[in-house]
């Protein structure tokens, strides 16, 4: 199954249905379901960064602690439905957006993340396994 990585806590919020739109500077032509992978690092000030932009975009949710995020493996799904250039999501920056629906939280897989989309396994549930 193809899997994208995505810089915490962007990941958080794409798998918890918070953030509507992936940017990127290229377009895709994949469509479907992909695993969201959270890219090993994270900077405080990425995390602060986030923070500003949930807050202004309406998000009035929980968010984990710096500490308590996963990192460095696949953390949910979702699907793209669409490659846009333009939208009226408050998560839009550009230049391009995958527009994502049907997200979900999985329990987490360390797995090694890779630019671009790559191939990766879907998680296997086990009894005591916790969602990110």
């Amino acid at each position: 199954m193809k899997a994208l990585s995505i810089r915490q806590p962007w990941a958080w919020l794409i798998v918890n249905g918070h953030k509507d739109i992936e940017n990127r500077t290229w377009t895709t032509k994949q469509r479907g379901l992909v695993l969201v992978h959270a890219s090993q690092g994270m900077t405080r000030q990425e995390y602060d960064d986030c923070m500003v932009c949930a807050i202004r975009a309406g998000l009035r949710s929980y968010f984990p602690r710096f500490e308590d995020l996963a990192r460095g493996g696949i953390v949910g799904q979702v699907e793209i439905v669409d490659c846009v250039r333009e939208s009226n999501s408050p998560w839009f920056f550009g230049p391009v957006g995958f527009l994502l629906r049907n997200a979900q939280p999985l329990p987490f897989q360390k797995t090694k993340g890779a630019l671009g989309f790559f191939n990766a396994s879907m998680p296997v549930e086990s009894s005591g396994a916790k969602p990110c």
